[in-house]
C-alpha cells in the first residue's frame, strides 16, 4: 500500500500540493507515479484538506478518510499520518497492507521503477524497511565553517587531508523520495529506521525534494523537459 501525506497547511510555499508544476498540480505527479507501478495495491492520499482530496480523487488516488487536524500541525512527527492511516484502515475496512510505503509529494521527479525496485529490495533482504538515498554532491569532508568574522576553518578534519574527489569515501543523503516499511515494524517500532533498515540509491537526477520556491521553479523545468 502507497500512503500520500499531503497536509493543506505549509510555511515554505503556501498551498504547496497545490501548485502547478509543468501542467498539473505537485502532488499529482506522485499519484500518478504511485499508481503507474505493478507493486502497490493502492495509493490513499491523507490529508485534512477536503481541496486536496477532491483532486486526488480526479487523479485517481483513494481518500477514504480524512485526517484529523492535529495531525496536521508543522510540528506533527512525520510516522503519525502513517499510523493514523493504517490504523483507520484497519479498524473500518479490515485492510491489513504486510508492506506501507510512504511518497511525499514533494518527491515529483521518482519514477515507477523506483518504487518497484524498493519493494522488490525489502522482498530480497528480508527487511524492516527500506529508505531510498542519493549520493552526496555537497560532502562534508569539503564543507567550511564561518566565524562571526567571515573567517573559514575546515568543518571535519579527516587523519589525512583529501584534495581529490575520487579518493573522499562514499556518502548517501536522504532524498524523501521513498520510505517503505514492514507494518508490524511501524506498528510496533513506530520508525522506519532498525539495524534491518536498507537504502534504495536513486540518482541525484530523480531526487529533487521540492522545499521551497527554487526547488518548485526547477521541478517545473524538469519535467517539462521530460515532457
Amino acid at each position: 500500500m502507497g500512503i500520500v501525506p499531503a497536509r493543506g497547511g505549509s510555511k515554505g510555499i503556501p498551498g504547496k500540493n497545490l501548485k502547478p508544476v509543468a501542467g498539473k498540480p505537485l502532488i499529482a505527479w506522485t499519484i500518478e507515479t504511485a499508481l503507474a507501478a505493478t507493486m502497490l495495491d493502492r495509493v490513499i492520499v491523507s490529508t485534512d484538506s477536503p481541496e486536496i482530496a477532491d483532486l486526488a480523487r480526479r487523479y485517481g488516488a483513494e481518500t477514504p478518510f480524512m485526517r484529523p487536524a492535529e495531525l496536521a500541525q508543522d510540528d506533527t512527527s512525520g510516522v503519525a499520518p502513517v499510523l493514523h492511516a493504517v490504523h483507520w484502515l484497519a479498524e473500518n475496512e479490515g485492510y491489513h497492507a504486510d508492506l506501507i510505503m510512504v511518497l511525499q509529494p514533494t518527491s515529483p521527479l521518482r519514477i515507477p521503477a523506483d518504487i518497484d525496485r524498493a519493494i522488490e529490495l525489502a522482498c530480497e533482504k528480508k527487511a524492516d524497511a527500506v529508505v531510498s538515498v542519493a549520493p552526496v554532491e555537497a560532502h562534508p569532508y569539503w564543507m567550511k565553517q564561518r566565524d562571526r568574522d567571515g573567517r573559514i576553518t575546515d568543518f571535519m578534519n579527516p587523519d589525512q587531508p583529501i584534495e581529490r574527489r575520487q579518493d573522499l569515501p562514499e556518502l548517501y543523503a536522504l532524498n524523501g523520495a521513498i520510505y517503505l516499511v514492514r507494518r508490524d515494524v511501524l506498528m510496533e517500532q513506530e520508525t522506519f529506521y532498525t539495524d534491518n533498515t536498507f537504502s534504495l540509491v536513486m540518482p541525484v537526477e530523480r531526487s529533487l525534494d521540492v522545499d521551497n520556491p527554487w526547488d518548485l521553479y526547477l521541478a517545473d523545468l524538469i519535467l517539462k523537459d521530460r515532457q
